[in-house]
């Protein structure tokens, strides 16, 4: 189990300095000034961050100014905000998308579970019909769409019981989370919902289930401790990803919503060129990914007694 750790570690490192960059590499193929946008600055100011961060230097140079800045955990200043470290920027703001985006992750999980489940046992049945045809609409239609629709959506619920018991926009309660997270977790509910079916239909047919059935267990039995526990697992396998991909991946909802998160900042940063903040949240989104497969790559190793055992064998 060490050795497997310290290789997705090896493998985790290399992967983020891949994504440094990439990122590095992309944004210096962009055509512009990087403080063409920045507000009443002055030459001598312009001077010390071309100086800062090599800017008056040949490339091999700033991206070793890059990648000695990143290693201290340095992603400088912001080029467009005044006075305001990327650092600063990604510790105010990550939270509040963070938050949305645990609250999204359990809305889809529940509900990709559920509804996976479901079409399974009513399998080429009229529910398993309705269902898969909205996870098709979930995962076809774009996330701006749905924000846009549930904008439109609490208005016609406001004014159908008389109050603003949902606010349209903005952040501060758990009301202001509500829709944006349900919008947000639309797309991976849909994905968890078909791999859950596929699952559930793949250990239906399974020995053990047979013979559970052979000997008399009742069929709520059956479902609930052999052929859910175990078609659960492939779900797990992707809640990595899938919480990073949640997490992150909130820059429009954030925008539609006026929901102060990182992501907002981050659409901002690519509209206004302002290379610091695109670069530091690129970085910081790509390490955040690759923590979170590996802790759920660890977790699964636990949970499933098979993996160890193939471990061990090998």
């Amino acid at each position: 189990m060490i050795e497997f750790i310290l290789k997705r570690l090896l493998s985790g490192v290399i992967t983020i300095w891949f994504i440094a960059t990439a990122t590095f590499v992309g944004m210096h193929m962009v055509p512009g000034d990087p403080l063409a946008n920045a507000k009443a600055m002055k030459p001598e100011i312009r001077r010390n961050i071309e100086a800062r961060y090599g800017l008056d230097k040949p490339v091999w140079h700033q991206y070793g100014i890059f990648m000695g800045n990143m290693l201290k955990g340095d992603f400088g200043i912001s080029f467009t905000q005044k006075n305001r470290h990327v650092n600063d920027i990604i510790r105010e703001h990550f939270p509040v998308s963070a938050l949305l985006g645990v609250m999204a992750l359990v809305i889809a999980t529940a509900g990709g579970i559920v509804w996976g489940a479901l079409t399974a046992v009513y399998r080429d049945r009229w529910p398993d019909g309705v269902i898969m045809f909205l996870v098709v609409i979930a995962v076809s239609v774009p996330s701006f769409v749905f924000a846009m629709l549930g904008q439109l959506g609490i208005l016609a619920f406001n004014d159908l019981v008389g109050a603003s018991l949902l606010p349209v926009a903005g952040w501060g309660t758990f009301s202001h989370m509500l829709v944006p997270a349900l919008v947000l977790g639309l797309g991976t509910m849909a994905y968890l919902t078909r791999l859950m079916r596929s699952s559930m239909l793949e250990v239906t047919s399974a020995d053990y289930i047979r013979t559970a059935r052979a000997k008399g267990v009742s069929p709520l039995r059956i479902f609930f401790k052999h052929q859910l526990r175990n078609a659960i697992l492939p779900v797990i396998t992707v809640l990595g990803p899938s919480i990073a991909a949640i997490t992150t991946g909130g820059f429009v909802v954030e925008l539609v919503f006026a929901i102060p998160g990182l992501g907002r900042y981050f659409v901002q940063a690519v509209q206004q060129l302002d290379y610091t903040v695109i670069m530091g949240t690129t970085v910081f989104y790509g390490a955040f990914l690759v923590v979170m497969v590996l802790v759920v790559d660890i977790l699964y190793g636990f949970i499933d007694p098979r993996i160890r055992v193939a471990k061990s064998a090998a």
